[in-house]
């Protein structure tokens, strides 16, 4: 076959076929070019999904006449100088996006140069482009596109409905506004609601763009992050572990302004909340990456999403370090909004309590969209995860009300063994000294599951099992670091039977295994024999520790990958090891519990990343009841 050189038309639309995908690209290219030209408000509107029209406006720079003329030509940018791609510092450089977008849809742009005594305008059309005319405009740049695809129309099926691409366009515009406070955003149009964002004052602009679009919920449970390490600084803010999420849309990352979605970033995310968030669940944050050009490659893909660092190992390392550094100095800190969840249900089963904006004022009630205490928000756990065992399932279970071996706690509290009734808050003085700590005095046990404390201005309830698990997985993950995991010698050998595939990677493990201080072997084709267990759990559920291992093994099993997860492993463990629901509490121990919870980083939440004790200030509590 002939070789021949394709025509500018068709070049361009192969072109627009990486660079645009879908409306929401063009917002991306063009609200990306009003940044660089120095805009300070920045204005969108779209209709039917951005499908028949996106126009963005701005009060940028603007373009002189010899310029808007080059800007519709492929190739064609004023962003990068000396043709140097390792020194780039704005966010478009690449020249493609106008001539693309003209290539596939019916493209206008007016623009004004400070230095022009009037604006311009030029149109392109399926790629044939238009004379340049004067025309009338306030100094900036207005891109209008109307018709995306209409001449390429097999593209036109694979777009979504016009719910979803407005909703693509809201979220591309979120990320861009994230990481530009200092301008003023506007998105609006006959397919959605208006949203404005105007331009952060104040000494932390940051801040105020993310309440304005995360909410003050996300500001209140956040933690500062700001590191740095060889010329790569790491700042922003990251979640409390309590406060996540059902998926990682809320997940913001930018390298030197550039919002970029990298699985480097993603996975050193991921394993900075391993040890504190179910596998299910997401954290929110937003983070910024500061350094060298040079040290970061952005021209991986025409969409520039993708970015490769050059030592990716120390941008990961500073990701996961910070992050892990934060969760520590955030100590036992808990997510505010569990505490608005728990009065939210109170209020929602008080007698006769009604909704302001209910039909007739009728009383809250399941699934009427109250803001019900579970189910309605992706950041608040579920129910069945405090469901305490009654006396049948606990013996089921293996669990009873034995004496449990001594611990080597920090504060004693391991070393209260024998259960007892149920305090009562007449049994229990208080202690004003205590009530000034944190997390306040015990006062009282319920349903044998939950610890009452009694603060200076609250009250504060603990789940006394996920508190524990946190306790015993943090010595655990202390002891695995200095090597010195104790272990126990069971007097009867445990035998677990398992399937054969199963017992066989256990038995493969063995040594590993022994590491956190567990020893089995194999014990025929379809059996564990457990021999020791780790001294800091005593009298534990090992059938199901054991059953549970193997199933994570099954989806992790790597050459190595059990020595790199031994964290993982110790969490399964302590979970299986930790005072359970249904076990009866003394005073003592509970304030025990308390005050090593106190001391303890990261006991905010469990192993999984549920809450382990939730405030109630009083003034709420007294709103209930109508005394305030």
């Amino acid at each position: 076959m002939q070789v021949r050189q394709l025509g500018e038309q068709v070049i361009n639309q192969i072109a627009a076929g990486e660079v645009i995908e879908r409306p929401a690209s063009v917002i991306k290219e063009l609200v990306e070019n009003a940044v660089d030209a120095g805009a300070s408000n920045i204005e969108i509107v779209t209709a039917a999904g951005g499908k028949t029209l996106m126009r963005v406006s701005d009060d940028g720079e603007g373009m002189r006449q010899d310029d808007l003329k080059l800007a519709i030509r492929r190739h064609c940018t004023s962003k990068i100088s000396d043709d140097d791609l390792f020194d780039i510092r704005s966010l478009g450089f690449r020249g493609e996006a106008l001539p693309s977008i003209g290539s596939v849809a019916r493209l206008a742009i007016q623009s004004r140069h400070r230095e022009e005594e009037h604006a311009w305008a030029i149109a392109v059309e399926g790629g044939r482009e238009q004379p340049i005319i004067p025309a009338a405009r306030t100094r900036g740049t207005q891109v209008e596109v109307r018709d995306l695809f209409f001449s390429t129309p097999a593209r036109l099926k694979f777009l979504k409905s016009d719910r979803a691409e407005a909703s693509a366009i809201t979220e591309i515009v979120k990320r861009i506004a994230l990481a530009y406070p200092q301008i003023g955003f506007s998105l609006s149009g006959a397919d959605r609601q208006a949203l404005s964002w105007p331009a952060a004052r104040g000494g932390e602009p940051h801040l105020a763009r993310i309440a304005q679009i995360l909410g003050q919920d996300f500001v209140d449970n956040a933690m500062d992050i700001d590191a740095e390490r060889e010329g790569v600084r790491l700042t922003g803010f990251a979640g409390l572990p309590t406060h996540h999420r059902g998926n990682a849309q809320n997940q913001f990352f930018y390298v030197n302004g550039r919002p970029v979605k990298d699985k480097l970033l993603l996975s050193g995310l991921r394993g900075a909340y391993a040890d504190v968030l179910a596998r299910d669940r997401h954290p929110v944050v937003v983070l910024f990456l500061d350094l060298d050009p040079v040290q970061v490659d952005v021209n991986v893909h025409p969409a520039k999403a993708d970015v490769r660092f050059r030592d990716s190992q120390l941008v990961r390392g500073l990701l996961v370090g910070s992050i892990k550094h934060a969760l520590v100095q955030a100590g036992h800190r808990s997510s505010t909004s569990n505490a608005s969840v728990a009065l939210d249900a109170l209020r929602v089963h008080a007698p006769g309590y009604r909704s302001p904006s209910s039909p007739g004022g009728a009383p809250y009630g399941p699934g009427n969209g109250s803001g019900a205490l579970y189910g309605q928000s992706a950041s608040r756990w579920e129910p069945e995860v405090f469901r305490p065992l009654d006396a049948a399932a606990a013996s089921a279970a293996g669990f009873s009300e034995q004496p449990q071996a001594p611990f080597a706690g920090p504060t004693g509290f391991d070393a209260f063994g024998v259960p007892s009734a149920d305090a009562r808050a007449h049994e229990v003085p208080v202690e004003s000294e205590k009530t000034r700590l944190p997390l306040g005095a015990a006062r009282a046990q319920v349903h044998e599951t939950y610890i009452i404390a009694q603060t200076g201005d609250g009250v504060v309830i603990v789940d006394q099992h996920a508190a524990h698990e946190r306790l015993v997985y943090e010595r655990l993950k202390e002891a695995l670091a200095k090597k010195e995991v104790a272990r126990q010698i069971l007097l009867i050998p445990e035998i677990v039977e398992l399937p054969e595939e199963d017992a066989a990677r256990l038995a493969e493990r063995a040594e590993d295994l022994e590491k956190v201080g567990l020893s089995l072997e194999a014990f025929g084709p379809g059996a564990i024999a457990v021999r020791e267990t780790p001294a800091i759990l005593g009298d534990m559920d090992i059938q199901g520790m054991v059953r549970n291992l193997a199933d994570e093994l099954a989806e992790w099993d790597t050459a190595d990958g059990l020595k790199e997860k031994l964290d993982h492993v110790a969490a399964t463990m302590a979970c299986h090891g930790s005072v359970r629901a249904g076990r009866r509490m003394r005073p003592e121990e509970m304030d025990a519990l308390l005050r090593d919870m106190e001391a303890t980083p990261l006991s905010g939440q469990c192993n999984h990343g549920r809450p382990t004790w939730v405030e109630l200030k009083l003034t709420d509590i007294e709103k209930l009841f109508g005394r305030k």
